[in-house]
């Protein structure tokens, strides 16, 4: 068996297409175009690429893309003062803040100041609740293009056993909600867990999102499981891999996403998709 691979690229542009066609949709109802605030704190190389690439989709589907760049010095207070003056201004939509930010500023405080309805991280704990009480509004954008990828290759949950390893506040345990939320049977491998490679060969829909390379290997995976990568880890080489052994677990796998090209697409789409959401849903937002 050789798992087929999940083509993230192209079901980000599928999920763009929706994305464009809804921003035209508005335009034609004479209403403006969503606007997407994006907040950039420093230098940092990666940093700036993430930032870049949501600048670029956002004019690919048709998005207003409000650029804030402020130098890593920035005061905590002087970003708090940017975030409420974006949370006032009704031609915003979303608001993001790149992580992560410099070490004085505290990322918790800086991501509850944006207000929900313009969270199209979906890292608040208002949405990150409402996804717990199975009402979603704007969802976390990782764990919400992992499920798009998942029923783009027709995968099912009711009845599915899924295992997601790593607990992240931005990945492990929103995935978990999602994966409730849509029928089937999770369980979270974290750094307590006893048997990370017992509880993986149970699985029918693996996510790995851990940050080491390789860590899963082919021989703990159940054979025809559907495989998700979230993790994505430069080596020393300078080649990008992900948290799975690739080759090792294509053998065994029916489905899994490369590393690059599989989930990291999906991220930004779905990025657009919650800022297109918060446009359409807020109250004087239009």
């Amino acid at each position: 068996m050789s798992a087929q691979l999940i083509d993230g690229k192209a079901v980000a542009a599928a999920v763009q297409d929706r994305v464009r066609a809804g921003v035209a949709e508005r335009l034609q109802r004479g209403l403006r175009a969503p606007a997407l605030a994006t907040i950039l704190v420093g230098n940092d190389p990666a940093s700036e690429v993430y930032v870049r690439n949501k600048r670029l989709t956002c004019e690919k589907v048709g998005i207003r893309s409000v650029p804030l760049h402020f130098d890593a010095s920035v005061s905590e207070d002087q970003l708090l003062d940017a975030i409420d003056a974006l949370n006032a201004d009704a031609s915003i939509d979303g608001i993001l803040v790149q992580l992560p930010l410099p070490a004085h500023i505290d990322a918790t405080r800086i991501t509850e100041r944006i207000l929900p309805t313009k969270d199209v991280d979906g890292f608040h704990p208002y949405n990150l609740g409402r996804l717990a009480q199975r009402k979603p509004l704007l969802r976390p954008c990782t764990p919400y293009g992992v499920m798009e990828l998942l029923r783009s290759v027709g995968e099912t949950f009711k009845g599915r056993t899924a295992v997601v390893v790593g607990a992240s506040n931005h990945v492990g345990r929103p995935m978990m909600l999602e994966l409730m939320l849509a029928g089937a049977t999770a369980t979270c491998c974290h750094r307590f867990t006893a048997n990370v490679p017992g509880e993986v060969a149970r699985a029918d829909i693996l996510v790995v999102a851990v940050g080491k390379p390789g860590m899963i290997q082919g021989e703990w995976v159940k054979p025809g499981a559907t495989v998700i990568d979230v993790g994505i880890n430069r080596l020393p080489s300078g080649k990008l891999v992900g948290d799975c052994d690739f080759e090792s677990v294509r053998a065994r796998a029916g489905w899994i996403t490369p590393v690059p090209g599989g989930v990291g697409p999906m991220t930004v789409a779905m990025l657009m998709v919650n800022t297109l959401q918060a446009a359409n849903t807020t109250p004087g937002q239009r």
